[in-house]
């Protein structure tokens, strides 16, 4: 398979060699490439022989660096074709539970390995064949994200109305037995797949032994856009205590028996469950974090690690902070700290109702500007309003409904900031001072093991 050169980076050792953008990349090392697994891989050698295509006429070139390091060719898409949409109708998929009218990506389902490895996407294992894991394992891509939901076959075929569904889960066993490390995720729905299905699945997972590096639970999210979908009911007091008790248990078995707790709820069970959110040393080293596992606690230890280092500004200021009303007692007590350290501050917390999804969506990253407009309109906002970028489009300043940080601090007449998700750049934010810069990040390199 031909890929067509999209872009060849300046300086880099694909330029030095010759290759141009519109030329055809055919194999690397005297393989083909058909997508981005292919060459990702193949570019991690330290001599590579590639051959390549020019106006139809064949020519080579052979290149030497340091191993991992890129050559700098560039192609339409990073997946080099098209994305895998899923082949599942999940009885708990938040695409389907979507108002109309919202923009075309948003609707758009992966379940794509390569953005598995790529971006740290789970993956339902249903979109993917022998072959691909054949490649996989070849390849020693690792580790890989899933999500498995129950291991009970009939149950998730059930869940995920697949009747593919339960017999893809032979591919995690085959992964594991490969030496993949799976990153294991399960969306929790009330009377569903928690309770003695919990239990199952975990003991299930528990037998994929050192390949299991983690395993995050959430609750389901449900919006009020349901109609003709699979009867659900949110979690309450009562029933997220009970999921947690479960998970707890058996984290306090896995931690005895094998050194690492690897099962874990969500920051949203604890708030929902009225429980304190664990201490640092509960979530080892953050392995879900990504997934709301343990966030807020490294929040809270990155906040009070700014609040005795840095030094702040004793001057006069007051600034308005919106956040989901789920975690909004976490938050506010987190931020007493600075409040009591700096009383020239002045810190409103404003939980804001999710009317968008109708009320029962109250986390932070789901927020829309509507709705934090519709709370902040006609308030004494102070100097600035700091928005957690968790509630915008990564990389861009643009809310879920569409709504522009600009547009909504044109409405509020005060500067609208986004804020990094960490302690410190909340702390700086408050303060007035500079975000601190974060370190570059790679998406490659967690997902990305070549032996």
């Amino acid at each position: 398979m031909a890929v067509k050169i999209d872009g060849v980076a300046e300086k880099s050792r694909a330029q030095r060699a010759g290759i141009l953008p519109g030329d055809l990349l055919l194999t690397i090392n005297g393989r083909e490439i058909v997508d981005v697994l292919d060459y990702r891989f193949l570019e991690t050698e330290r001599e590579l022989r590639l051959k390549l295509s020019r106006g139809g006429k064949p020519y080579e070139v052979e290149l030497v660096k340091p191993q991992y390091a890129e050559i700098g060719l560039e192609f339409e898409t990073y997946l080099m074709d098209q994305q895998r949409s899923c082949r599942n109708k999940c009885i708990f998929c938040f695409i389907d539970q979507l108002p109309p009218g919202m923009r075309e990506t948003l609707y758009f389902k992966d379940d794509d390995d390569r953005l598995s490895f790529l971006f740290g996407n789970y993956i339902t294992l249903t979109n993917i064949d022998d072959r691909e894991v054949d490649r996989i394992l070849s390849m020693h891509i690792s580790p890989i994200n899933v999500s498995v939901h129950t291991m009970d076959p009939e149950l998730r075929c059930k869940m995920m109305h697949n009747r593919f569904a339960g017999e893809s889960l032979r591919h995690l066993y085959r992964l594991a037995e490969g030496g993949v490390k799976l990153n294991c995720q399960i969306v929790l729905c009330p009377g569903v797949n928690d309770g003695p299905a919990l239990e199952f699945s975990l003991k299930k997972l528990w037998s994929l032994g050192e390949g299991l590096l983690s395993v995050a639970c959430v609750p389901v999210g449900l919006t009020r856009y349901r109609e003709g979908l699979y009867p659900l009911v949110p979690y309450n007091r009562q029933t997220a205590g009970e999921v947690l008790e479960i998970l707890e248990r058996w984290g306090e078995s896995w931690k005895k028996e094998r050194g690492s707790r690897t099962v874990y709820g969500s920051d949203e069970l604890y708030l929902l469950a009225g429980r304190p959110i664990p201490p640092l040393e509960f979530y080892e080293d953050f392995p879900q974090i990504e997934n709301g596992v343990g966030m807020l606690r490294n929040l809270q230890d990155e906040f009070d690690w700014a609040l005795e280092d840095l030094e702040l500004p004793d001057v006069p200021r007051k600034v308005t902070i919106p956040t989901g009303e789920g975690c909004y007692q976490f938050l506010n007590q987190l931020l007493d700290g600075l409040r009591e350290r700096c009383h020239n501050y002045s810190i409103e917390l404003l939980p804001v109702h999710n009317d968008f999804f109708g009320g029962t969506v109250n986390v932070t990253g789901l927020l829309t500007g509507q709705d934090v407009l519709k709370n902040l309109k006609g308030r004494d906002l102070g100097d600035q309003v700091l928005l957690s970028s968790n509630m915008l489009r990564a990389g861009e300043d643009v809310f879920l409904d569409d709504m522009t940080t600009q547009e909504l601090s044109n409405e509020l007449g005060v500067p609208v900031v986004r804020v990094g998700n960490t302690g410190e750049a909340l702390v700086c934010a408050i303060a007035g001072l500079p975000e601190p810069a974060s370190p570059g990040h790679n998406p490659y390199e967690a997902s990305w093991e070549h032996r």
